[in-house]
C-alpha cells in the first residue's frame, strides 16, 4: 500500500469518526433540551406543600413527597404527568390528604414516569398501618400506573386514571377503576381512550368534569394544545379529590 493510499484511508477513517461523534453529540444535546423542557409548578403548588394541623408534608431522601393526614386508613401512590414538575400535583395530593388519604407523590427521572414505571416498588411496605392502597397517575403517567397495576393487581384495591387510559388488559382484575377527564380536554387522545376502554373492568367508573381541561389536575399553567377551561383549577382539583374519596368509601363498604 502506497503512502498516498494510507493517507486517504486515514482521512476516510477520520471523517467517519468525526461524523459519528457529531451525531452522538447532537443526540445528547437533543435529549438534554427535551428533558429540561417541562412544565413548572405554580405558586399555588408551593403553598399546598405547607404543613398544618391536619396534614403533614414530608420529602423523602429520593425526592418522594408524602402528604400525611391524621390516622389515615387508605393510601394513594401517584405518578405525576409526563414532563410536569411533580410538585404541580401538590394541591391535588393535599386535597386528598385532607379527606384522610395518605398520598405518595413520586419523583420520576427527568419528570418522565416511562423511565421508572416501577417507582411504586416498596412504597406500601413503608406504611404497614394502611389497610388499602390505590395507584394512579395523570396523562401518560396514568398509563404507566396502569401498567404497574397490571403486574401488581393483588397489591391494590383500585386504579385512578386522570385524563389517561390503560394499554394493559385489566378487564379480568378485581381493581376498582376510576377514570376522570375534563370536558374541555384537547390533549387526551379520545380515539385511543375509546379503543382502550375494554381494557378496564366492566364496572369501571367514568367521570367527566364539565368545564375541566387536561392541565386542570395539576397546578402548572396552560398546556400546549389543551382546551380552554370554564372552571378554575382549584374547582377541578376539589372535584377530583371528592370523586377519589367517594370511590374509596364505596370500595371499603
Amino acid at each position: 500500500m502506497t503512502r498516498q493510499q494510507v493517507n486517504i484511508r486515514r482521512k476516510k477513517k477520520y471523517v467517519v469518526i468525526t461524523a459519528i461523534f457529531t451525531i452522538v453529540l447532537l443526540c445528547v444535546i437533543g435529549c438534554a433540551v427535551y428533558v429540561n423542557d417541562y412544565y413548572h409548578a405554580e405558586e399555588t403548588a408551593v403553598q399546598a406543600m405547607a404543613a398544618d394541623d391536619h396534614v403533614t408534608v414530608r420529602t423523602a431522601e429520593d425526592g418522594t413527597l408524602l402528604f400525611l393526614p391524621d390516622d389515615p386508613q387508605t393510601g394513594l401512590i401517584f405518578y405525576p404527568g409526563g414532563k410536569v414538575e411533580r410538585t404541580a400535583y401538590a394541591p391535588l395530593m393535599r386535597a386528598c390528604a385532607e379527606r384522610g388519604i395518605l398520598c405518595v407523590l413520586l419523583k420520576m427521572p427527568w419528570n418522565l414516569a416511562v423511565l421508572d414505571m416501577n417507582a411504586a416498588d416498596g412504597i406500601a411496605e413503608q406504611f404497614p398501618d394502611i389497610d388499602a392502597w390505590y395507584i394512579g397517575g395523570h396523562s401518560l403517567s396514568g398509563a404507566m400506573a396502569a401498567n404497574y397495576a397490571a403486574g401488581h393487581s393483588g397489591e391494590f384495591e383500585g386504579l385512578i386514571l386522570l385524563a389517561a387510559y390503560s394499554t394493559k388488559d385489566l378487564s379480568g382484575s378485581d381493581l376498582a377503576v376510576l377514570s376522570i377527564y375534563g370536558s374541555e380536554d384537547d390533549v387526551l387522545n379520545m380515539e385511543k381512550y375509546e379503543a382502550n376502554r375494554d381494557h378496564l373492568p366492566a364496572d369501571a367508573i367514568e367521570v367527566v368534569i364539565e368545564g375541566g381541561c387536561h392541565a386542570g389536575f395539576g397546578a402548572y399553567g396552560p398546556q400546549d394544545g389543551d382546551g380552554t377551561p370554564s372552571i378554575s383549577g382549584k374547582e377541578q382539583i376539589e372535584r377530583t379529590a371528592a370523586e377519589i374519596q367517594d370511590l374509596m368509601k364505596e370500595v371499603s363498604q
